[in-house]
């Protein structure tokens, strides 16, 4: 295993490897990192927030992107660095720096495929450490990923100390009666020909408010996180709206959970300029319920004026957001900044 330099460019290195799951299969996945040593770049010196410290254990993030993305928000790694965290990223099989050709983009057949991948990385990342025993792990994921990581923590027990989800999609829209009438509809499909795609409607609303390309301030690469997202297959969404089932009935995780909201939703066909300061993609309400079914120890934090990712929001949002998850840090993880300085954006 060798690092490389990454896409992202100075500090950033990624190593990309193959994993077999349980069904044989050798998939593709990419594993990124904030090198050692990394300094923030001087906008983020201007947060005037505390060095990290080395006391006590060592101290690493890994993070899952959602569904048709990949690991791009530099400002998140290095409030991670700054926290007295190893950051890391994972760009899932089928995703981003693991796409290859004639793959199906944002293809998964069973979320629990992406496990062994998340354990080879967790192998990696506790590799670099002379004492893994010695080291806690926090795994965080936005999105589906924020799903994916949730459904492995709960197979996994042990594994990680902390998970953090950013807009987990951890239900259909409305209610659990969507989810089931909709697999009704599409788990034959799935079945016989899981790779064929749905026709939906295609909307780049969120899109449209993060990409720099368009109204928002992010670079994307439009390879790895186009505009419209990657055609929806039956065999994924049958995947998803399992997973959804497995998160009803309750995954009783055992360590401490943060769920990161917007505060408001704004879902439809057309355009509308709520979609600035809501989620555009997920029911928040439905959401924050079924967050509640994940374990008992579940912190819930809705943020006004947040989007889908709540770290991609305009800058006086996420320096919200990154102050609430700073003070959870204190309470459950390491020390993390005071307010003050909130993290990049304040």
């Amino acid at each position: 295993m060798e690092w490389q330099p990454d896409i992202l460019g100075a500090g950033f290195e990624a190593c990309t490897f193959e994993a077999s799951g349980a069904d044989g299969i050798r998939r593709t996945a990419t594993l990124v990192r904030l090198s050692p040593g990394t300094v923030a770049p001087e906008t983020q010196e201007r947060a005037h927030q505390p060095p990290a410290t080395n006391a006590g254990p060592r101290r690493a993030v890994l993070f899952l992107h959602g569904w048709s993305d990949y690991f791009f928000n530099i400002d998140l790694a290095h409030f991670w660095r700054r926290s007295g965290y190893e950051f890391y990223a994972l760009d899932m099989h089928n995703h981003g720096r693991s796409l290859r050709p004639g793959t199906p983009g944002g293809y998964v057949a069973d979320l629990a495929d992406y496990d062994a991948e998340i354990g080879h990385a967790m192998a990696i990342i506790q590799g670099n450490s002379a004492s893994p025993a010695q080291s806690e792990l926090t795994l965080m994921g936005h999105s589906t990923g924020g799903l994916v990581a949730a459904l492995w923590v709960s197979r996994h027990p042990g594994r990680v100390s902390n998970l953090i989800l950013n807009s987990p999609w951890l239900e259909m829209h409305g209610s659990s009666l969507v989810r089931r009438a909709a697999s009704t509809m599409v788990r034959p499909v799935a079945r016989f020909r899981p790779e064929a795609i749905l026709r939906l409607p295609e909307r780049g609303f969120y899109w449209r408010t993060i990409s720099s390309s368009a109204e928002g301030e992010w670079t994307l690469d439009d390879r790895f996180r186009p505009p419209m997202a990657f055609p929806l297959r039956a065999g994924w969404l049958s995947a998803v709206m399992s997973g959804h089932a497995q998160v009803a009935r309750g995954l009783g995780i055992d360590i401490p959970v943060l769920v990161l909201l917007s505060g408001g939703s704004a879902n439809g066909p057309f355009w509308t300029e709520e979609m600035r300061r809501t989620d555009a993609v997920l029911d928040v309400n439905i959401i924050a319920l079924r967050a509640l079914t994940l374990g008992r120890s579940v912190t819930v934090e809705r943020i006004d004026g947040a989007l889908h990712d709540v770290f991609l929001s305009p800058a006086a949002v996420r320096a919200d957001a990154y102050a609430r998850l700073s003070r959870w840090l204190r309470g459950y993880g390491t020390a993390a900044p005071e307010p003050g300085g909130l993290g990049p954006g304040a």
